[in-house]
């Protein structure tokens, strides 16, 4: 029965971790749609006024960054754009991290040490990710050109 526990909590980590390097690339869109969301509830909009424009908020965000990754040339500018989209990435995985190494180990510093570590790694996940949907709609056009 112990090993069936143990077993389990490697599998639910593992589940965690994997949801979390997906959903990475959405925190921007979810930071931003809460945030509407939550001023639309304090106007006075109510709570399903505040879910309809948070929802509308993210997806409008999410889709705004990926027509600009690929309409826009310059690389400098597809960067700009891809920063805005990892940077809260990177943050939500930092917190994400220090979560976990606070339950593991008793020393601050190694704390942080790891939670940098998945910061960097949650990161460059969402970064490759960003890139990889500014690849699939370049080559998109470059099929439509031909």
């Amino acid at each position: 029965m112990i090993i069936l526990g143990i077993l389990l909590c490697i599998a639910a980590i593992g589940i965690l971790c994997w949801l979390l390097f997906t959903l990475a690339v959405f925190a921007f869109p979810l930071f931003v749609g809460v945030s509407a969301g939550t001023w639309a509830f304090n106007t006075g909009a109510g709570w399903l006024g505040a879910i309809l424009v948070g929802i509308l908020a993210a997806g409008l965000t999410l889709g705004v960054g990926q027509i600009l990754l690929g309409v826009i040339s310059p690389m400098w500018a597809k960067l700009t754009i891809a920063l805005v989209f990892v940077a809260p990435a990177i943050v939500a995985g930092y917190h994400a991290t220090h979560g976990i190494a606070k339950h593991m180990m008793p020393s601050e510093i190694w704390q942080v040490v790891f939670s940098v570590i998945g910061a960097i790694a949650v990161g460059v996940t969402a970064y490759l990710r960003v890139a990889g949907m500014a690849a699939a709609d370049q080559s998109g056009r470059d099929m439509v050109r031909a």
